[in-house]
């Protein structure tokens, strides 16, 4: 996920941006404006899909209304919306460059209108409040471990990398210490998706079993700043990473050093095993085989899941995207991570989950598993009900992750810790 590992969740911001991120605009009337004030959630029905939309309504200092938009099914929060104009019982939204336009009435605690885009139209309605969604394995102090805000510098990108370091109670220089690496996409150091911290809840478990852990802001993000965003590639979130456990043995704090990466953040993981900078590596679906197969396996997997009959060769695949594609995907198409899979001769923790529809386990696992699985020190695995996110699921597919309650497998959680206390000495 660098979350979005995989082209899934930049198609799928792109889709938000292109249906539903509204300049929402009302006028000052006194009485629109407070009856306005707050959050109102709404569901956009389309086809076979619905999406969650949530719009937060204040004032600014000059009474004037401000409004943001959440797209949480999307992971996609803080859209501006400008304030244009509304009568005292009706409103009307529209997006001109997009075509996109609702026109809605205010009666007692709810929006009733309609969504229109593009000549079609979709009942939209929005009623007062927000969906709180149960997190229940995101820990809460007090702690018993201790935490630590510390800072890392990549000096040749100008990058100030900021985070969280996890101490268990009595570490000693022989405590192991895991690095963790984000995948696609500018993501936080807890790899914040969908109202879920996995890297938090992964890094809680940890400490409360005796290891250590550095989890950070990726380059440019939360408290993290400098370094080149527009124009990086993998290679150099990979020297982001490489300075962070170069910090990590410079302290003298720690035993072994080990990267744990997830998604395209495994890949960054089993590079700098490659080069003998991590100890062991733990990879948290992994791509197993050139980023282009990867991609049309993913996008192929969606069609699928949705019921369109269409297929993409990896060839049709680097078609449809080149006009859209970053600095970062066209790096990324022409990876082969096989031979940096193959040169990292440290212990490996490698696992999958076979509902995965971003990193397709099918495809991917495979070589990875072919490589490691007869190391008596590493632990390769597929979990056949786990999506992506290494969640208990039905489908696999994005939409599922906000609404499951569990933000990480407990006994991936298990293995994971059972491993690194077993086998990295």
């Amino acid at each position: 996920m660098k979350t979005n590992m995989l082209h899934l969740r930049f198609q799928r911001i792109v889709k938000l941006i292109a249906l539903v991120s509204v300049f929402l605009v009302f006028s000052p009337a006194l009485y629109a404006q407070r009856g306005l004030l707050g959050s109102w959630t709404g569901k956009l029905s389309v086809e076979s899909s619905t999406l969650t939309l949530v719009l937060h309504f204040s004032s600014d200092e000059q009474g004037r209304t401000v409004c943001f938009m959440d797209s949480p099914d999307q992971g996609v929060k803080g859209i501006r919306a400008e304030v244009q104009s509304a009568g005292e019982m009706a409103v009307e939204l529209s997006v001109p460059r997009l075509a996109i336009s609702y026109k809605g009435l205010l009666y007692r605690e709810t929006l009733v209108g309609t969504f229109s885009q593009y000549g079609k139209d979709f009942p939209l309605s929005f009623r007062r409040g927000e969906e709180q969604l149960s997190r229940p394995q995101e820990p809460a102090g007090p702690f018993p471990y201790a935490t630590e805000e510390v800072s890392f510098t990549n000096a040749e990108a100008g990058a100030v990398l900021r985070g969280t370091l996890s101490v268990p109670e009595n570490a000693g220089p022989d405590t192991p210490v895991v690095l963790m690496v984000t995948g696609s996409g500018l993501e936080n150091r807890d790899e914040e998706i969908f109202d879920h911290k996995p890297f938090l809840v992964i890094a809680d478990h940890l400490a409360r079993h005796g290891i250590a852990s550095l989890r950070y802001d990726d380059r440019g993000f939360g408290a993290s700043e400098g370094g080149d965003i527009r124009n990086a590639t993998t290679l150099d979130y990979q020297q982001d990473a490489k300075c962070g456990t170069a910090f990590l043995r410079a302290s003298g704090r720690f035993g072994r050093i080990g990267v744990l990466g997830h998604s395209e953040g495994a890949n960054i993981a089993f590079m700098l095993g490659a080069s003998s900078d991590a100890d062991f590596v733990v990879s948290l679906a992994g791509v197993g085989v050139r980023g282009d197969e990867a991609f049309a396996a993913q996008a192929n997997r969606v069609l699928e899941l949705g019921g369109v009959d269409k297929r993409y060769t990896t060839e049709e695949y680097r078609n449809e995207v080149s006009a859209v594609s970053t600095p970062w995907m066209r790096w990324f198409m022409d990876y082969d991570p096989i031979e940096h899979i193959k040169a990292c001769k440290c212990p490996v923790f490698a696992i999958n989950g076979g509902k995965d529809i971003q990193v397709v386990a099918s495809l991917n696992f495979p070589p990875i598993r072919e490589v490691f699985s007869e190391g008596n020190s590493n632990f390769v695995k597929e979990y056949p009900n786990l999506n992506h996110l290494f969640q208990n699921c039905r489908t696999g597919t994005v939409e599922e992750y906000r609404l499951i309650e569990e933000t990480i497998s407990v006994e991936v959680l298990n293995d994971l810790t059972n491993w690194i206390l077993n086998n990295i000495k």
